[in-house]
């Protein structure tokens, strides 16, 4: 079936071409009269308003670009729902992309956005190259990091101090009287990973303990159960008593591993600490004690300080940074 042209909606209302171009684009010039005809030729014709044209004449689209490193990571679907909901109310559009991690992708999916004229791109980076995305902010289009600091570029971001994060986990873990504490996590190229073990790292020494770190490759369920089935395997006197991982996806699969592969009690033989509070938390079979990120937050607050920054005439860049919460649940001794 053949498109519906402007024409074809001009010549039924009785109207010109360019009055039904203003009511398209929602112009107040038209009389409430006119725009009835309009609106009622464009319903009985079924005609769709051309928006590659339009974004052509405008240089933008009304739609912004979000781009996370795991879209099946719960944590990255909440930071995903609350720019959607600020996107909803602000008559804007969402385009989302998971980079999967890789820095390949992810440039793809950023020449993809570009060539959809994007009034904003939102991105968690893979990199810590942030050249390009500086290059893409300095041609016009606003960019916002979002759970990724701008350490000295010339961007914008709305993140979680990860530092305090790790200070904050091991801090309850050794309130708990846990002596041998371990970090779960990787690859330690990801800047929150590495945060987090930084921050867990300092209040270890502090409190005169070590803490070993087992590396994994990944931020997946099973990544966890595989290190949790190392670890549980270990001799008595070389296991540790406490786990803090690097989000709640690994401290998921390490305590399916604890359950399926050792008779050891959580949290009396080993306490689990993960990171995110994502909803798997509170429904695991121990409750998971975890540092919570106001991810929906993220999100929205992204959303809301890019088109900001938008619609100032100020080349000024703004970093947002929350902190993150402890929520104690059964997965760690009581302080």
């Amino acid at each position: 079936m053949a498109k519906v042209s402007m024409r074809e909606v001009a010549d039924r209302a009785g109207v010109s071409v360019g009055t039904v171009s203003h009511v398209v684009n929602g112009s107040s010039k038209v009389a409430e009269a006119t725009a009835a005809k309009v609106n009622a030729a464009i319903e009985e014709l079924g005609f769709v308003r051309n928006a590659a044209a339009r974004q052509l004449r405008s240089g933008h689209s009304s739609s912004l670009g979000l781009v996370v490193l795991d879209t099946s990571n719960p944590f990255f679907a909440s930071v995903a729902h609350g720019a959607r909901q600020a996107c909803d109310e602000a008559g804007l559009a969402l385009l989302i992309g998971d980079s999967g991690t890789d820095e390949q992708r992810e440039g793809k999916y950023l020449d993809l956005f570009a060539e959809q004229r994007v009034n904003g791109l939102l991105v968690t980076p893979t990199g810590s190259d942030l050249s390009r995305l500086e290059s893409i902010a300095a041609r016009g289009t606003p960019v916002m990091l979002v759970d990724r600091d701008s350490n000295g570029y010339a961007l914008s971001s709305v993140t979680v101090d990860n530092i305090a994060g790790g200070r904050m986990a091991l801090d309850h873990i050794i309130a708990g009287g846990c002596r041998r504490p371990a970090f779960i996590g990787g690859p330690q190229s990801l800047p929150q990973v590495a945060d987090r073990l930084a921050g867990a790292t300092e209040r270890a020494l502090e409190a005169g303990l070590e803490l070993p770190v087992h590396s994994t490759p990944e931020l997946t369920i099973l990544a966890g159960r595989d290190a949790g089935e190392k670890v549980v395997g270990l001799p008595a006197d070389q296991r540790p008593d406490a786990v803090f991982c690097a989000n709640d996806l690994l401290a998921v699969g390490f305590m399916q591993a604890v359950i399926m592969f050792s008779d050891l009690s959580i949290p009396d033989d080993i306490a689990i600490l993960g990171y995110d509070d994502i909803d798997y938390a509170f429904s695991t079979i121990v409750p998971m004690t975890s540092v919570r990120q106001p991810a929906a937050l993220l999100g929205r607050t992204a959303v809301e300080t890019l088109l900001q920054e938008n619609a100032s005439a100020s080349d000024a860049h703004h970093d947002r940074r929350f902190t993150p919460e402890l929520v104690v649940r059964g997965s760690t001794r009581p302080v």
